[in-house]
């Protein structure tokens, strides 16, 4: 849920890069960052004996609207939690006074930690005579997945195998024809393909040489987009007001799928604002047809469809041109 302050509070973005990582000294490949899914995965260091991991980061803060707002004592804090183990670490960054960032290093101790801690980062300050008030936080969090693969933000979606035709699920029958659906009803999100439909799942798991592998990345890259959109509109749709009418983000998979797309629905407004702007067009339905093709491009650009479909282009250009040598 967003959080309501009774002072005034910065309304400029707080930007996090995550400029470099390494575990007990050794650095990360750049790869395992993902400065924009927010992600560092740690599982493809292949081993789970490490004691500590480090995290050096970069802040920008509004600068201009600090200079001239009613806060005194401003700092900037880095805080690392995970709800499983209830853990909280702060760590507090430094200026210099040549330099626009804050910058400072997280130490994530494996020990203190079960899966996914979260990182926010959070503006400090005094106003009224009292200090340590939150001024402003971070709008997307960064997690730490220990257990990532790649540095994926949905990791929680799942993927299903079932017989549409003849299973055990007789609800899924009447979409025997259909390759995939994606339910999102459930505590997580999940993807259901449809083992019965010829040739899909040997393409997904087995797919060889460079056409076929590019066709099984545009595939999973479709599948991916159609999971975003629902996700939205469900994330969307389970919207609780507040006092004053104004939406809350939504707790579980929803927030950060919301996180996620608004900036790209609409570029330059605050999540708040994108959040209530999407929130009244879908009530209202003024605007709401035309929000369809700002959801559509904000879902294929998270599943990368068009960098798939270029790979795809160039794939099926090149066998062309090998048969006709």
């Amino acid at each position: 849920m967003t959080t309501v302050y009774p002072y005034p509070t910065l309304v400029g973005r707080i930007d996090v890069d995550i400029r470099q990582a390494s575990i007990d000294g050794r650095a990360l490949p750049f790869s395992l960052i993902s400065q924009r899914e927010h992600v560092v995965a740690l599982d493809r260091v292949e081993r789970d004996d490490w004691d500590e991991c480090i995290l050096e980061l970069e802040v920008t803060l509004p600068n201009n609207e600090l200079a001239d707002g009613p806060w005194a004592a401003v700092s900037c804090v880095a805080v690392l939690t995970e709800g499983a183990t209830n853990t909280r670490v702060v760590t507090r960054l430094e200026r210099r006074r040549d330099e626009q960032h804050w910058r400072g290093e997280v130490q994530i101790r494996r020990s203190l930690h079960l899966a996914r801690p979260v990182l926010h980062v959070s503006a400090v300050g005094s106003y009224g005579g009292i200090d340590g008030r939150i001024i402003g936080t971070s709008d997307e969090p960064w997690i730490v997945d220990f257990f990532g693969r790649a540095a994926l933000r949905q990791r929680e979606v799942e993927i299903v195998e079932e017989d549409f035709r003849d299973g055990p699920q007789e609800w899924l029958r009447p979409f025997k024809d259909a390759p995939w659906l994606v339910e999102t009803s459930g505590e997580m999100p999940t993807v259901l393909l449809n083992k019965s439909f010829e040739g899909l799942s040997a393409l997904l798991n087995g797919a060889r040489g460079p056409l076929e592998k590019a066709a099984a990345g545009m595939v999973a890259a479709q599948i991916a987009g159609e999971a975003w959109t629902a996700m939205f509109h469900s994330a969307l749709g389970d919207l609780d007001l507040d006092e004053d009418g104004l939406p809350q983000l939504p707790g579980g998979w929803r927030e950060p799928v919301l996180r996620a797309m608004l900036p790209d629905v609409f570029p330059g407004l605050p999540i708040a604002d994108a959040l209530a702007e999407a929130c009244s067009r879908r009530s209202e339905g003024h605007g709401w047809a035309e929000l369809q093709s700002r959801i559509q491009f904000a879902a294929a650009r998270r599943a990368q469809i068009p960098r798939n479909l270029t790979t795809v282009v160039r794939s099926v250009s090149r066998s062309q041109e090998g048969a006709t040598r």
